[in-house]
């Protein structure tokens, strides 16, 4: 016999668990994990920085609200999710312009070496620094979903592939791992592999693309002091940021993959050390440990929140990029109030599109690849 939802929501990391718990206690939900633990991906592998200043027009909306709800919710947890931890952004003056936008704000060559003095003065002619970002503690947050969710009766259920799945009269069959479901709204939150459930699910694939992001914690001659913001270059060849006695690092890179589970290629972490030490006196010594993410993204850069234009019931929550985290409790907060509109028992009905809600619609041309 299946278990029935009225929304199963398949993918375990940052999506998908803070839909999750906007969704609990307003309805029936299910959450399954492909992986033995959630989060094992892309959600467990993140910089932990959240930036207002970071992505197009509508990300920045997003981001602004999610840490507005973020802030209020760390009134009720024994420590904060976020921290404030300033972002600066060098390079030649036509690339920080270029990429400086929204809340971040150009700065002289002075005031850059004074915030974070480990830089060689010759590597960059501008900088542009945001005032308004966050360091971000991601188990706490992630952990915070799964025990709200849970906590308002939400089911989640790890080591469940799905390997089928069908649409029959009001509602969605589908089997996972050993499990049978049945929901009324089957929602794809699986990240790098948000196509390939589209597959078999019988659902016209988005075109969705991953990408690599490698990024390691170095040992280091000369630690930053703390307070030190977040530097990324404006040609997004690297960023490096404090990370207790040591540094975080990456190349930046951004490198098709299929989805699997990324790991380093040889050269990559060595090639970013060289880089580093030739433009920082931060002396990197060695490398602790360093990991790869994939970012998944629609051919137009932005998330992917919305009903199929073609699969009734069949909501995407996919495509965040490199902005999971810092738009994740306010593509929730809209997701949530979609999908209840559409769910039996709730008179409301659908909500009014918003400018937001289209910018993100799964129906949009822009993501047609």
């Amino acid at each position: 016999m299946a278990a029935h939802y009225d929304v199963l929501i398949v993918g375990g990391g940052i999506a998908g668990l803070s839909l999750a718990s906007a969704l609990a206690g307003n309805c029936t939900v299910a959450l399954v994990e492909a992986e033995q633990e959630l989060a094992y991906h892309t959600s467990s592998r993140s910089a932990r920085q959240l930036i207002p200043s970071y992505g197009p027009p509508v990300v920045q909306e997003l981001t602004a609200r999610t840490l507005e709800l973020m802030a209020a919710r760390d009134a009720d947890l024994p420590e904060p999710v976020l921290t404030p931890r300033s972002f600066m952004l060098i390079g030649t003056e036509e690339e920080v312009n270029a990429e400086a936008s929204g809340s971040m704000r150009l700065i002289t060559h002075s005031e850059a070496l004074q915030l974070c003095p480990a830089l060689v003065p010759e590597s960059f002619a501008a900088a542009g620094l945001d005032n308004g970002s966050f360091g971000s503690n991601a188990p706490l947050l992630l952990e915070d979903h799964r025990r709200r969710a849970a906590g308002a009766g939400a089911d989640i259920i790890t080591g469940a592939r799905v390997h089928s799945a069908q649409h029959l009269g009001s509602g969605w069959q589908v089997g996972a791992g050993a499990e049978g479901f049945e929901a009324g709204v089957l929602v794809n939150a699986a990240g790098a592999w948000a196509d390939e459930l589209a597959v078999i699910s019988g659902v016209e694939k988005l075109g969705l693309q991953p990408y690599r992001r490698t990024a390691a914690i170095a040992a280091v001659e000369r630690p930053l002091p703390e307070g030190s913001p977040m530097v990324a270059a404006a040609d997004n060849s690297f960023y490096f940021r404090r990370e207790g006695d040591g540094v975080l690092i990456s190349p930046s890179e951004h490198v098709p993959s299929g989805p699997e589970d990324a790991r380093p290629r040889p050269g990559d972490v060595e090639r970013l050390v060289d880089r580093l030490n030739a433009v920082t006196t931060l002396g990197i010594t060695g490398i602790r440990k360093a990991w790869t993410g994939l970012r998944t993204e629609a051919a137009d850069g932005v998330p992917v929140a919305g009903f199929d234009a073609e699969a009734p019931g069949f909501y995407w929550l996919a495509g965040q990029g490199g902005y999971g985290f810092q738009t994740s409790a306010a593509i929730a907060e809209l997701a949530a109030g979609q999908i209840l509109g559409s769910t039996p028992g709730n008179p409301a009905g659908p909500s009014p599109e918003s400018r937001t809600a289209q910018a993100l619609a799964a129906t949009r041309w822009s993501i047609r690849r």
